[in-house]
């Protein structure tokens, strides 16, 4: 039997220098299949699948980004999906606040596009031209409210607020909607084109379940291709249909509650901890202080719990407040605190500033 061979198209990498109208255009260009699909990274290859629109590195925060492959079909049900659960008609404007070197960015000019509609380009301005949407991670939620009142305003002003690539603290949000600011969370990842859970519901298509280790499977129309290879190949990561994350969560009456990545819970002295539980109770006694907790491998312990701050911290006042368990056993100073490029904390990274320094303060 003779194999058809897969049609392809030309793939180019987005260009640094190209102007936000220049990014939508061509955005627009890989959507319809008229011309070349995008990367965010400089690929081995020249030609893809026809079906590729986007190839975006995923926002590990653990050394693991991977390549993943997103065809125009799925590109298309999230942003549908996207704009259903939001009430979002044809002349709406979004609001863009995150870099496009990533699927979260990139998902903003998409959804202005398929709303008709130029994106507003608000990053490095203090000057915000209102939006009828805004997508952000929650350190910049922190930011508006704490220190940043014309970026407050700004998200006042819109019918919704997506804060997602990470985990919400709950009295942030409390906060902020006590401010008239209308959060959606949103929770999803690359290889599902990005958020497919908000407000802890499923986006239309979408399902999720459990798997026998408390850790979230999804599916639906929107679920990436597969990761890509150097040669241009596609390995698919679905799973009889599931996308497997590696995500610990809880579903109650249909609602997904996210408790954290399984890769940030640790075994410290036999006792289960969670790293972005116990850095967002730290951050309740130091809210304005910078700081990340994370661990490495200890004889003792097993995994030392750690945080990482750019300046003192009292451990005793930590463990009088959250307990023994809770308490970090050594702080680091650092001169900043490594986030990834979408403000994720990068606990790999604080992990190798934590070994290169070598004693713990």
């Amino acid at each position: 039997m003779i194999m058809e061979e897969k049609k392809l198209r030309p793939v180019m990498p987005i260009q640094a220098e190209w102007s936000t109208p220049q990014l939508q255009e061509n955005v627009a260009v890989a959507l319809e299949g008229s011309g070349a699909a995008l990367s965010t990274v400089k690929l081995a290859i020249d030609e893809i699948d026809e079906e590729v629109a986007l190839v975006v590195n995923s926002s590990g925060s653990t050394g693991d980004a991977k390549l993943i492959a997103i065809s125009r079909s799925a590109l298309i049900a999230s942003t549908n999906a996207c704009h259903k659960f939001l009430g979002a008609v044809p002349g709406d404007t979004w609001s863009l606040l995150l870099p496009t070197t990533h699927i979260a960015g990139l998902n903003v000019v998409i959804r202005a596009t398929a709303l008709g509609t130029k994106v507003i380009d608000n990053r490095g301005t203090n000057n915000y031209e209102d939006a009828d949407f805004i997508s952000i991670v929650p350190t910049q939620l922190h930011k508006a409210i704490n220190a940043d009142l014309k970026l407050l305003e700004h998200l006042r002003a819109a019918e919704a607020v997506l804060v997602g690539g990470g985990p919400l603290d709950i009295n942030l949000r409390k906060l902020a909607e006590s401010k008239h600011v209308k959060v959606v969370t949103t929770y999803g990842m690359t290889e599902m084109s990005g958020g497919c859970v908000f407000n802890s519901k499923p986006l239309e298509g979408v399902k999720f379940e459990l798997d026998n280790n408390g850790l979230i499977k999804v599916n639906g129309p929107m679920m990436a291709m597969g990761y890509i290879q150097a040669d241009g190949t596609i390995n698919s990561f679905a799973r009889n249909g599931w996308f497997s994350s590696t995500d610990l969560g809880e579903i109650n009456s249909g609602l997904l509650k996210v408790i954290g990545r399984s890769d940030e819970v640790i075994i410290s002295g036999g006792e289960k901890i969670s790293l972005p539980f116990v850095e967002s109770e730290i951050k309740k006694i130091y809210p304005d202080t910078p700081l990340i907790v994370f661990s490495i491998p200890d004889q003792l312990w097993g995994e030392r719990l750690c945080i990482g701050a750019i300046v003192e911290l009292s451990l005793e006042d930590i463990g009088s407040k959250l307990g023994p368990i809770f308490k970090p056993k050594s702080l680091f100073l650092f001169n900043e605190i490594p986030t990834t490029t979408i403000g994720k904390p990068d606990r790999q990274s604080a992990i190798n500033m934590a070994l290169k320094l070598g004693n713990s303060n």
